[in-house]
């Protein structure tokens, strides 16, 4: 599904990944992650797609909620364990988003 952001300027964090093989409780862990962003001040949303290569965009309010989002101790130990067991290469990307254009067909 596709994030309803507000008007920009907002934060997007860009994280692309592939994955090892096997689940190893990644996806519960990755559920439980984006209900958990849902509840941090600043969160905007998030839109994910996995085939080979995963990417997931989160969309924040500001700098400061991305910082606490990283700080936060479920994601620290989240993260830990997608260093050791899930990824067998993953980067992160912080963008400012200066202009959003939509389309829906009606």
């Amino acid at each position: 599904m596709i994030a309803k952001t507000p008007k920009p300027p907002y934060y997007a964090v860009i994280f692309s990944s592939i994955r090892t093989e096997g689940d190893k409780g990644y996806s519960e862990m990755a559920n439980k992650m984006v209900e958990l962003a849902r509840l941090q001040e600043g969160f905007l949303g998030v839109e994910s797609a996995r085939e080979e290569l995963g990417i997931t965009v989160s969309y924040w309010t500001d700098l400061n909620a991305i910082k606490k989002w990283k700080e936060n101790a479920e994601h620290l130990i989240a993260r830990e364990k997608g260093r050791k067991e899930w990824y067998k290469f993953f980067k992160t990307r912080i963008a400012k988003v200066e202009q959003d254009y939509e389309f829906e067909k009606e």
